[in-house]
């Protein structure tokens, strides 16, 4: 019988997920959820970020993504996502099961999820760990005016503790993403005091190469070193500065095509023994796909085409990364 990665059987899986369905919380065995990283030269797991499928019901999406050789998708599942978390119960056993039939992983999400007090919160991930995810990305979090840095900070790992054991409930692993601009963890060094009070296991970081860069310059390999015990998922997506009305800003190109050095990152990551799943973006011209448009301007084969390019760019980079 198949067995998932921590021994338990898939019947057995099912019977647990039925009693979380009636409200009782699905519990992993203590420290056997957490397997050890995988060895850093074996292959990449590379999901598609489903946002830029957003033009294809899930049966469509899952079988454009399995084509062009991705393991699985990484779902959206918030406002105006794939999947609304209104309709999480019944929308996202659909989606996975879609996913299934073509032989799709579904074992990431993207979440606006932080606040455990929000029931609908909470129904999403309730919902997502009956069906097997195991890793979602978290909501972004702010710095109000009203309060310090350092104060907002200490309340943030709070809220993070509290996190992590409603992920550990579920055998869930929340991520959050360092995203560039006013967000906390713009600067990663934010991160490490949001999870001081976690023990790192059910609540890591969805690093974030391209805002890292963006934001760190020259400095994002202290970034990473400073972030990188607590990496669960990775995003992986590339830019260049440029002007664009007049103004200097980042501009998103395809993989290898920006000033991401993914040969001395993936050497890195090696270093570190990192090997995660990665969320592949593509938020570059794709007619309206980069921005998770429901009705794209842009040939779909050339979308693929296009998916297809930055996924062989991807493994490929790794391979030869030393």
């Amino acid at each position: 019988m198949r067995e998932d990665k921590k021994g338990v059987s898939r019947r057995n899986f099912t019977k647990k997920s039925a009693m979380a369905l009636a409200g009782l919380p699905l519990v992993r065995l203590e420290g056997s959820f957490l397997k050890p990283k995988i060895a850093a030269n074996d292959a990449i797991e590379v999901h598609l970020f489903s946002k830029h499928l957003q033009f294809l019901d899930y049966n469509e999406m899952s079988a454009a993504a399995a084509e062009i050789g991705f393991n699985g998708l990484d779902l959206t599942v918030r406002p105006k996502g794939h999947i609304l978390p209104e309709k999480v119960n019944e929308d996202l056993p659909a989606a996975v099961e879609a996913m299934k039939k073509v032989g799709l992983s579904s074992k990431m999400m993207t979440t606006n999820v932080w606040d455990i007090t929000d029931v609908r919160q909470q129904e999403v991930l309730k919902t997502a760990s009956t069906l097997g995810i195991e890793y979602y990305r978290t909501g972004w979090l702010s710095y109000p005016e009203d309060k310090s840095i350092d104060e907002i900070l200490l309340q943030y790992a709070t809220e993070a503790k509290n996190l992590e054991i409603l992920n550990k409930e579920l055998g869930i692993i929340g991520c959050y993403q360092n995203h560039a601009g006013n967000h906390v963890g713009a600067p990663i060094w934010d991160l490490p005091t949001i999870f001081s009070k976690t023990n790192s296991e059910f609540l890591g970081c969805q690093y974030d190469i391209r805002h890292a860069v963006v934001e760190g310059g020259k400095s994002w390999e202290l970034d990473l070193r400073r972030i990188q015990s607590y990496i669960k998922s990775i995003v992986i997506k590339d830019f260049k500065w440029g002007k664009k009305d007049g103004l200097w800003q980042p501009i998103n190109t395809p993989l290898g095509e920006g000033m991401v050095d993914f040969n001395r990152y993936f050497s890195l990551l090696k270093k570190y023994k990192i090997n995660v799943p990665i969320s592949l973006h593509l938020e570059y011209d794709l007619g309206g796909a980069e921005h998770g448009a429901t009705k794209i301007t842009m040939d779909k084969k050339e979308v693929f085409a296009k998916m297809k390019k930055d996924l062989t760019f991807l493994q490929e980079a790794w391979k030869k990364a030393e």
